[in-house]
């Protein structure tokens, strides 16, 4: 099997446990494309066999997310399951919110939390943190195309819908929002609804999954690949699927390679007239 399945990853579940779910009934090897918190739920996109080898084609994709954010109190985790800090903080209005809100979105340097798995010199940013260790992590850059204001929940909370690039830290939007308008926040909730063409209209939760029914939700590769298609016939065929590059005549980019059968091969790429084998997948 090579393809995916979309999980509706619950809150509480780690995502390695969700795969392992699908591994267990594919009989096969898998892995995600993104890793979710444990306290966050919602879209986990569980790459089954050779589809893992589309995983930094899919991990720089837009995601969307719907975040609640809690504001007048400072966690080191930068979410509400670590230790406060300081319980001191003004709630702002929504009305300030909506006017600290354009300076976040665009193109953005962002400093990832330190309870993260970022690698700072062998080990994971929440393993030092966990021991106490003090350290700094450079700022990167990110990419947010928007940001809104759902609701007002009550308590200092409020939700956002949140559309980012790959790499961007919600918990540390939380933060930066909060230092903008004098305080502080911390992320409390969160749920991917988005990752890439992977929706959470078309996700299942590992619960109602079994070997009978896992086929309702299989999504070959090619389904989600928003790509032009090359069919190679005849002697292209022969020299491309050996390995060898050929002349071509199309623009250059990524495509989805075929066979003379129409079978689904994996991307090729075309650069300067010449076409070559990206990744094979089938």
């Amino acid at each position: 099997m090579t393809g995916f399945i979309i999980v509706n990853k619950a809150e509480g579940r780690s995502s390695a446990r969700e795969v392992a779910v699908i591994k267990r009934l594919t009989h096969t090897p898998c892995g995600h494309m993104g890793t979710l918190d444990p306290m966050a739920s919602g879209v986990l996109p569980v790459a089954v066999g050779n589809a893992a080898r589309l995983f930094d084609y899919f991990l720089k994709k837009e995601k969307t997310y719907v975040a609640t954010f809690r504001f007048g109190t400072h966690y080191d985790t930068l979410d509400t399951t670590g230790a406060v800090l300081n319980d001191g903080g003004r709630i702002p209005s929504k009305n300030e919110i909506i006017e600290a809100i354009p300076s976040l979105v665009g193109e953005v340097w962002q400093v990832p939390p330190k309870y993260s798995a970022k690698n700072v010199n062998g080990q994971r940013g929440y393993q030092l943190a966990r021991g106490g260790v003090e350290f700094e992590l450079p700022p990167k850059k990110v990419t947010v195309k928007s940001i809104k204001l759902l609701n007002g929940l009550g308590y200092g909370e409020f939700s956002f819908e949140i559309e980012c690039g790959g790499g961007t830290y919600i918990r540390s939007i939380a933060r930066d929002m909060a230092a903008k308008l004098g305080t502080f926040a911390a992320m409390s909730a969160l749920k991917r609804t988005r990752s890439g063409p992977f929706l959470i209209e078309n996700s299942v939760s590992t619960d109602l999954l079994d070997e009978d029914n896992l086929h309702k939700y299989f999504i070959p590769c090619d389904s989600v690949l928003p790509l032009e298609s090359i069919y190679a016939e005849g002697e292209t065929a022969k020299k491309i699927f050996n390995g060898v590059c050929v002349n071509c005549n199309y623009k250059d980019g990524l495509y989805k390679l075929y066979n003379a059968e129409k079978s689904f091969y994996g991307l090729a790429e075309v650069a300067e007239g010449i076409l070559k084998v990206r990744t094979k997948l089938c």
